[in-house]
């Protein structure tokens, strides 16, 4: 997407931003009773509030309250609910405009002629009884019954039962939005694959940004952290990255022998590596991009795995299995999307709205190869069943339920470590990809084995939660190490007692603790994708000072790289690799001479790995940022010494 075209985007995107959070809140002040300034009309006095209406006040409320919860004030809570409502409303609007695009073919035009578009003319023929009676002919009615579609195959991004999506645009709003979108300047940007990302991009405010820098040098919260560092990663740069690690991996694996030397324009083919690479099953690769965003690493990666898998079933070392698998070359390659969307690709972030638009984006990646392979009908195409985008989350902080859930927990050992581990992951929304979570699990598993080992026979500790008033008590036996099996198993244990309380939490219905099982949902996959290390991570991480949240946890933790994030995150990157597995990242230039970075480039880059490329960027790559950048590759292992 060129310059120009990235620029009618932008300010597109600003005045959708603008008429939608002007028009929520005058629906959230004027019919729900809920302003702007955090005040808040008690429900007995909203008598214009049906039953129906009552109830989606009772969920706003517990929406802004929920933020309450992790921080915000009262008037900040209200500000991020519009905002959040505004931005899910023109996230789904964009999404229906890439998905009717003719590249994807995904659904029928939906909005790109509004109320003439093909899809609802169709619907209104043939059912006109669904649509009459409806004030606007039926074309909200028609919009939520595709978001209701949708979202059984995309989730919480077109779920219409969550707070934010109570609020639906009036009848003006909606026109002029779609307007908008429809602008005969922007045909070009719905048929990318990252217009979605632009728009997350472009949707947070300038003079917010601007706001919190001048408020505080350092980000205050995870929030805050989100779109302090939300720079878009120029494609070339994503290339030359993606190139010399996956591309890399594959090209050493095959001895060279790959398509990928004449299509990959940056792959830098020399033998100086660490490690030779045994050739395996593409399936069994696990790519990793721990600051994710909206995903521009993972749509390359996506691109570079399908010429990988098409090239596996042929070769005489990986095809065998392969093709006993699918045994006509059809089949397999139908296949190919879903593998490389359920098998490879894996993003973390600390924003949700990041973490779905992600996922969406790779999701419409997938259906673009589907339509590629002549398949046109969406029920021909394999379905898609699980992402890999985890949001980093806390498990929240609505602390009754973990006792509902621990209380009959055996061993009583077990709600101990859950707890613990449960208090561990408030720092997931604050340092994300940072926090060192299965380390932490085997080391409270370790400490409550030496605890136990040091009680007295026949002797009973009592334990008490992190709140006195809660009076939580936990009777922890010595007799308990003689369960063998559990301590054997200690580790599994407690991931399957961690899911089982995901799984729990589904069953209450309440909006509060809908909320919270969102949370804890997110907390749990993000536990589970540091199970298994990563053969390649890609990033464009944060920058600068920790959020002050998590400032004291990262100083402790990356005593050697605790200046800037950025060096953290490529210490994190080496750490959860594969034994010469590959990291790419673009950051600051100045970890490569700065007197403040000597350990990280000593004990880090020349040590634990070995340097495979670095290009020196300077200014003006990312986006607005006023930064010098280094874009680089390193294998994981001992420098080579020649």
């Amino acid at each position: 997407m060129d310059k120009s075209l990235r620029s009618t985007l932008y300010k597109t995107v600003v005045d959708c931003r603008r008429l939608l959070e002007r028009d929520v809140a005058r629906q959230l002040e004027g019919v729900y009773g809920i302003h702007v300034d955090g005040t808040i009309e008690p429900l007995a006095e909203m008598t214009n509030l049906d039953a129906v209406g009552c109830a989606d006040r009772k969920a706003i409320e517990a929406a802004i309250r929920h933020e309450e919860m992790v921080g915000a004030s009262r008037e900040e809570a209200v500000e991020r609910f519009i905002r959040e409502t505004a931005f899910t409303t023109l996230n789904r609007l964009a999404a229906l405009k890439l998905m009717e695009h003719p590249s994807r073919g995904i659904i029928p035009q939906t909005i790109g002629a509004k109320a003439q578009s093909k899809g609802f003319q169709q619907v209104s023929l043939v059912s006109p009884e669904a649509m009459r009676g409806q004030p606007d002919g039926g074309y909200r009615l028609y919009l939520e019954i595709m978001l209701d579609d949708l979202s059984y195959g995309l989730g919480v991004l077109f779920d219409r039962t969550l707070p934010t999506s109570i609020i639906f645009p009036t009848v003006t709003t909606l026109d002029d939005v779609l307007d908008l979108l429809n602008d005969p300047e922007l045909t070009a940007a719905w048929g990318e694959d990252e217009t979605i990302g632009w728009v997350y991009q472009y949707f947070t405010p300038g003079e917010l940004r601007e706001q919190v820098r001048k408020e505080s040098s350092a980000p205050r919260n995870s929030y805050e952290l989100a779109f302090r560092n939300q720079f878009y990663t120029p494609r070339y740069v994503v290339a030359f990255l993606a190139e010399n690690t996956l591309g890399r991996m594959w090209w050493e694996m095959r001895g060279g022998d790959t398509m990928l030397v004449d299509q990959c324009q940056y792959l830098i083919t020399h033998t100086d590596s660490n490690v030779a690479q045994a050739k395996r099953d593409p399936r069994t690769w696990r790519i990793l991009d721990p600051a994710c965003g909206s995903g521009h690493f993972l749509l390359y990666c996506f691109d570079l795995l399908q010429i990988i898998y098409e090239e596996a079933y042929d070769d005489p070392d990986l095809g065998p299995g392969l093709q006993a698998e699918y045994p006509d070359l059809e089949s397999y390659q139908r296949d190919i999307p879903r593998l490389i969307v359920e098998h490879n690709l894996h993003g973390i972030d600390i924003d949700p709205r990041a973490a779905q638009i992600a996922w969406l984006a790779l999701w419409l990646r997938a259906q673009r190869a589907y339509l590629e392979l002549g398949l046109k009908k969406a029920a021909d195409r394999p379905r898609i069943e699980r992402s890999n985008i985890v949001c980093a989350e806390p498990m929240p902080g609505e602390y009754d339920l973990l006792g509902d859930f621990c209380r009959d927990l055996k061993p009583s050992i077990l709600e101990k470590l859950l707890r613990e581990i449960w208090e561990k992951m408030e720092l997931a929304g604050e340092a994300g990809s940072l926090l060192k979570i299965e380390q932490e699990i085997r080391g409270t598993i370790t400490s409550a084995k030496q605890l136990l080992e040091s009680l007295p026979e026949g002797v009973q500790l009592t334990l008490f939660g992190p709140q006195p008033a809660q009076q939580l008590k936990l009777q922890l036996d010595r007799r308990e190490l003689d369960d063998s099996d559990f301590w054997d198993q200690a580790e599994e244990r407690v991931l399957a007692a961690l899911r089982d309380y995901a799984r729990h939490t589904r069953e209450n219905n309440r909006v509060t603790r809908r909320l919270f099982v969102e949370d804890a949902i997110q907390g749990m996959a993000f536990i589970d994708l540091f199970q298994r290390p990563f053969d390649v991570v890609l990033m464009n991480p944060p920058f600068g000072a920790a959020s002050v949240g998590s400032k004291e946890y990262i100083t402790k933790a990356y005593p050697r790289t605790k200046n800037d994030l950025y060096a953290a995150f490529v210490e994190r990157g080496l750490e959860i690799l594969q034994p010469s597995g590959y990291l790419g990242a673009i950051t600051s230039r100045t970890g490569f001479f700065l007197t403040s970075f000597q350990k990280w480039r000593e004990e880090i880059l020349l040590k634990e790995a070995h340097l495979i490329a670095l290009a020196d960027l300077g200014y003006g790559v990312l986006d607005t940022a006023m930064v010098e950048t280094a874009a680089y590759t390193l294998q994981k292992g001992a420098q080579k010494h020649v």
